[in-house]
């Protein structure tokens, strides 16, 4: 019995050196050795042997971190307040560094990322804001490499979340962006009249070469307007004057072709009664 007690007891000791000696460290971990207070390295993922007692190891997270950016009050440069949030994308590249440092690298970094959004925000136009993201975006990121370079830590991305605009801003864009669109409209509806106005041109020189053209389009326009069993006829006005010219052209040829009238200088033959009941015939001449 006695035995049993001492080889539990054995088993009991051994166990606890090990769980102060023996440390693993993941694959996306680096363990950071402390030595009586002294920092003596770090370690690399695996089964990792410890003095007991004498060494600590604090295990740091190499992965990716995805931080959001809490919206963030701002006025831009044109006075115009807005609402901006965003997320930025960071990492430990120094296990040391960042235990060492600094003493809490996430909350540090979400200060810092709130406050350099205000100040890069801060120095842009609205519009700026809105149209040219990937550009502050870039200088966000820089900004918060230089400053947390220091602490072990490399940002990898930061982007913009959302906007969010004042309802009386939001309308004033609307107009404008509606009297953009119609101002479009008119320059090209001005480009097609123009366009049309020399399409035209062209057609009327070539017309005044070709009269017959004129007349064919005339045809065509009321074979057109006959299509749709329209009940009313529209003569256009080059119409009416060419059957006006037409029917004068019929009168002279009609004229032209009517038998000569007898001369009114030849005598005239008068009938004259005699007693006798006969009568002779005398001749007039008209003067």
């Amino acid at each position: 019995m006695n035995t049993l007690i001492v080889v539990l007891v054995v088993v009991v000791l051994l166990a606890l050196v090990l769980a102060l000696v023996v440390r693993v460290v993941k694959q996306y971990e680096r363990g950071v050795v402390f030595r009586l207070g002294r920092v003596v390295g770090s370690r690399e993922p695996g089964l990792r042997l410890l003095i007991p007692i004498v060494d600590v190891l604090h295990r740091v997270s190499l992965r990716i971190v995805t931080m959001p950016i809490q919206s963030q009050g701002i006025i831009t440069r044109d006075n115009v307040s807005v609402d901006v949030s965003a997320v930025a994308y960071f990492r430990v590249v120094d296990a040391v560094k960042s235990v060492v440092a600094i003493e809490n690298v996430n909350a540090a970094i979400s200060q810092i990322a709130q406050t350099t959004l205000r100040k890069v925000v801060g120095q842009h136009t609205l519009d700026e804001t809105l149209s040219e993201t990937d550009r502050i975006n870039v200088d966000i990121r820089e900004i918060l490499d230089v400053t947390t370079t220091d602490w072990g830590v490399e940002v990898t991305l930061v982007e913009l979340k959302d906007i969010q605009l004042p309802e009386s801003m939001k309308r004033a864009m609307a107009r404008q962006a509606e009297a953009e669109r119609e101002k479009r409209a008119k320059i090209i509806n001005a480009e097609g009249e123009s366009l049309a106005a020399a399409a035209l041109g062209d057609a009327s020189d070539t017309m005044m070469a070709h009269p017959l053209a004129l007349q064919l389009r005339n045809l065509q326009s009321l074979v057109e307007i006959g299509v749709d069993k329209n009940t009313t006829v529209v003569f256009p006005a080059p119409l009416m004057s060419t059957i006006g010219e037409l029917g004068s052209f019929l009168a002279r040829e009609a004229a032209a072709a009517a038998p000569p009238t007898a001369p009114s200088n030849l005598p005239k033959l008068t009938a004259v009664a005699t007693p006798n009941g006969s009568s002779d015939t005398a001749t007039t001449s008209a003067n």
